[in-house]
């Protein structure tokens, strides 16, 4: 039993859809608040409900448009610690400016580190995020961070597929660490391409370490942003004799060009989680799987004061 106050819900204005996804698992009213904007664009906030003593969970992704979320969740953090919450609760399923993780050259900043340091001078006290584009991000915050990874509930839906001769694969060497625990789970090969970045947004694949002929291909990625990385990864796995392409991606951003590149990139299927809302027209081969539940149980667990890993201890 957790020793803080009771068990507080709040949404920010980012993801509703999965907020009251998580509210309705757990059994618990989101609290009621007012987020709107000044005349001037300015953000406004007003909680209507007592959150003294109150262990408080803010579902709020710093998904696009990332500068009106980062700075909302931030404010709302100042509201509840001025409201006396005994605990504040970023629950980021998406966290944004994560790509700027270091200092790879002269007069840039170190994004990730600066959105960190200004979450927790807002008055956030723990964060619960999943799948961070660089797992260092997590000793940015000088604050206890739960990090899950969206393959707890993608792999579930990728065994009920029937795949025959599967061969798990990461688009480039980044992703090895990805594309290597969904293939121990799914007990299957490892396979990895060998990618050149000319770009932003283009990139030039040219070999594959492992053998994908004639196999059912299962692409890995923890985001999917311009989808120039996934749609060269599929070209060249066809090319090179799979039978089938199937990605599973835990971030949805789909930014630019992303939605035509993934409908004409002759992926069979495009596995992405719900940590950022999905809106408008998606291409045919899209199937959204939901993280609500497995956010759900970690919010349980961390008011219980009880472990997450055990969610995820072979991760």
């Amino acid at each position: 039993m957790s020793h803080r106050g009771s068990l507080r819900l709040l949404s920010g204005s980012a993801h509703p859809e999965l907020s009251h996804e998580v509210a309705s698992t757990l059994g618990e009213p989101l609290v009621s608040a007012f987020i709107g904007r000044f005349p001037d664009g300015e953000i406004d906030i007003k909680i209507h409900e007592d959150m003294r003593g109150s262990d408080v969970f803010v579902i709020q992704p710093t998904c696009p448009p990332v500068n009106e979320n980062l700075v909302e969740l931030a404010l709302i953090a100042d509201t509840l610690r001025r409201a006396s919450a005994a605990r504040v609760t970023a629950v980021m399923p998406y966290f944004g400016y994560a790509r700027k993780d270091r200092k790879d050259e002269g007069r840039v900043p170190i994004s990730a580190k600066a959105v960190a340091n200004m979450l927790v001078s807002c008055g956030i006290d723990r964060v619960l995020t999943i799948d961070l584009h660089a797992q260092q991000i997590q000793g940015f915050f000088d604050t206890p961070v739960d990090h899950l990874y969206a393959r707890t509930a993608i792999q579930e839906v990728v065994r009920g597929e029937g795949f025959e001769n599967l061969v798990v694969c990461s688009p480039d060497v980044g992703g090895v660490k990805i594309a290597r625990a969904y293939a121990k789970e799914l007990d299957a090969p490892l396979a990895i391409i060998d990618k050149r970045r000319m770009s932003g947004d283009t990139v030039i694949s040219e070999t594959i370490i492992g053998d994908v002929e004639g196999a059912d291909i299962l692409l890995t990625d923890d985001m999917i942003s311009t989808a120039g990385t996934i749609a060269e990864a599929c070209r060249i796995l066809k090319k090179k004799g799979a039978k089938r392409v199937c990605v599973a991606a835990s971030h949805a951003v789909l930014a630019g060009p992303a939605r035509e590149r993934l409908q004409n990139c002759g992926a069979d299927k495009v596995w992405v989680s719900n940590t950022i809302p999905l809106r408008g027209d998606l291409p045919d081969c899209f199937e959204v799987i939901s993280v609500a539940p497995l956010l759900a149980r970690a919010i349980a667990r961390i008011h219980r004061e009880e472990s997450v890993s055990a969610l995820f201890e072979d991760a």
